[in-house]
């Protein structure tokens, strides 16, 4: 059975393979792509008025759907550029990695988000909270996706 902790795992080799690529300069960044990454970090601002991950003071429904959110927003990110979101557990990046393998990595946690999402407003179940913890992490905070722009040095 798959576990939250595999699924940010290998969705972190993802994201750092195509970071890799960027840095290393073996990627470099289309106006394409600088502006779908423009845009993601615009649509998915967090709203939480710089507070650090977990956000334990606000209420699950904003959480899990802060996590969730992105998964839409990755999703038209993948459509506008034509790139294949794939699934990333258990399976490594392909080489060399770009634009795809890096939304395929940071949308299996959004992902995962919606699938919270959706438990919760059936069943009122929400996920552990180390599980919304580290999603929050992932997307909030030094050296996650909200500093994503910075990671690149093509702009």
């Amino acid at each position: 059975m798959e576990t939250f902790s595999a699924r940010l795992d290998d969705a972190g080799e993802w994201w750092a393979a195509a970071i890799d690529e960027a840095q290393e300069g073996r990627w470099v960044r289309d106006a394409v792509e600088r502006q779908v990454t423009t845009d993601i970090m615009a649509a998915t601002n967090a709203l939480h008025g710089g507070r650090l991950a977990p956000f334990t003071e606000d209420s699950w429904y904003v959480r899990l759907g802060r996590i969730a959110n992105w998964a839409g927003v990755l999703r038209l990110a993948a459509r506008a550029g034509e790139w294949e979101l794939q699934p990333v557990v258990g399976r490594s990046p392909k080489n060399p990695a770009g634009m795809a393998e890096l939304l395929s990595g940071i949308y299996a946690i959004g992902e995962q988000g919606e699938l919270w999402m959706a438990r919760f407003l059936r069943d009122g179940q929400v996920p552990p909270e180390k599980d919304i913890g580290q999603a929050e992490g992932f997307f909030t905070g030094s050296g996650s996706m909200e500093d994503l722009e910075l990671f690149f040095y093509d702009s």
